[in-house]
């Protein structure tokens, strides 16, 4: 029975979307957060050598352009939670592409350091409003449980092969126009895809008020008083900054080691495949699997892959076994976060919710990129093994706990 033709009662709890509105926020949100991350996240290791090289500066000095981001991000994660929790994520989403896409052209002409840096200031508020955080929390808000864990999935699976297999077009694209001009084309089609899409659409406001109205959750002060909240945020915490200064810096790392750039980029195309089996595992076995301890083992295999990759040297199989271990944590772990917090607290105030995690990750994110482009060696590899290994320890009290149903609240 649709939307349409149910009881005024019905109507009031039914999901907001049909299921074709349904499939077509997925395919949005899946091409736009492929395309925002690509130009403005993955693009980095690609151009990062050349790009400090033309501006005469050093590869910490750009990684230092990606933490003015994070901590942009992080400063308007919270603000931009409460505003998708109130009025929905069509305005938000949409100001976040176009500012994003504008970032990204100013960034191509950037002929200074302060330059790079006024862009990156804009690309952290672009993040924070129309990538994955954004995008799940429109899923949740939008989409009953039954079919939300799905919905998020399917765009964090599309969304995560796009990135990583586009390394070697990236690769090739920096060879053959230039940092500048490749990323000219990159903000331009990031725009020209996101920004009428998002706008198109995305629930408007007052659907998303009407729906939010009969959803239920817990309030943000009620999440910080459960110890499930602090348990969560360090193995989020402890993974999203060992992953965030492995991205960056892989590139360059297995550059330095002796490893050609074409083989370099390639290698990181394991981290998408793996993303992609990792999640197809888990939504095949969904029945059998509990979120919890299938993420735990995930933290776990992305910490063994970080730590013996200095033992690797030159040999491609087993550098390529030890980055794709890095796909398996991060592919678990984009998606569990949603819907665990989802689970665990409701709907109601979910981007609250979510962003009270998200400013602590930012941080990290922002902090151990700098951290691994001074230490410049295979130590920061260690240091990124260790905080996945904690993430991984933080989730263990939580293995036997059920999740709490968000209309237990």
């Amino acid at each position: 029975m649709t939307a349409e033709t149910q009881s005024p009662t019905a109507a009031l709890t039914a999901p907001v979307v049909t299921a074709k509105h349904r499939r077509l926020l997925i395919a949005v949100f899946a091409i736009s957060s492929s395309m925002g991350y690509i130009a403005m996240i993955q693009i980095i290791p690609v151009i990062l050598i050349p790009m400090a090289t033309d501006l005469g500066t050093s590869r910490t000095a750009i990684a230092a352009a990606s933490t003015v981001s994070t901590l942009t991000g992080a400063l308007a994660a919270f603000p931009a939670g409460r505003v998708l929790d109130r009025y929905g994520g069509r305005a938000v989403m949409t100001s976040g592409a176009a500012i994003g896409a504008i970032a990204v052209v100013l960034w191509a002409q950037a002929t200074s350091l302060p330059e790079v840096y006024v862009s990156f200031v804009l690309i952290g508020f672009s993040i924070t409003m129309c990538t994955y955080e954004a995008a799940f929390a429109v899923l949740v808000f939008a989409t009953d449980p039954g079919h939300r864990d799905r919905a998020i999935i399917t765009v964090a699976m599309i969304a995560g092969l796009a990135t990583y297999l586009v390394y070697p077009v990236l690769g090739w694209m920096n060879g053959e126009f230039g940092w500048r001009t490749t990323l000219l084309i990159l903000g331009v089609a990031f725009g020209a895809a996101a920004v009428p899409g998002h706008l198109w659409i995305i629930p408007s406001g007052a659907v998303h008020r009407r729906q939010v109205a009969h959803r239920n959750g817990v309030p943000i002060g009620t999440a910080l008083r459960q110890g499930r909240f602090w348990l969560l945020l360090i193995a989020f915490v402890g993974q999203a900054g060992s992953v965030s200064a492995f991205l960056l810096l892989a590139v360059a790392y297995l550059v330095d080691v002796g490893h050609s750039m074409a083989a370099a980029t390639a290698m990181l195309v394991g981290i998408g495949v793996m993303q992609i089996l990792s999640r197809l595992v888990l939504t095949t076995f969904a029945r059998r699997i509990r979120l919890v301890p299938a993420t735990s083992i995930a933290f776990a295999i992305q910490a063994l892959g970080l730590l013996l990759l200095p033992l690797a040297g030159l040999s491609v199989p087993l550098c390529v076994l030890c980055v794709a271990a890095v796909g398996v944590g991060q592919g678990i772990g984009v998606i569990a976060r949603p819907s665990i917090l989802a689970d665990s607290f409701g709907v109601a105030h979910f981007a609250s919710v979510l962003a009270a995690i998200t400013v602590p990750m930012a941080i990290a994110r922002a902090g151990m990129p700098l951290l691994g482009a001074w230490l410049g060696d295979w130590r920061f590899l260690v240091i990124c093994g260790a905080l996945a290994l904690i993430g991984a320890l933080a989730l263990l009290p939580m293995v036997r706990v059920p999740p709490v149903e968000a209309a237990a609240f």
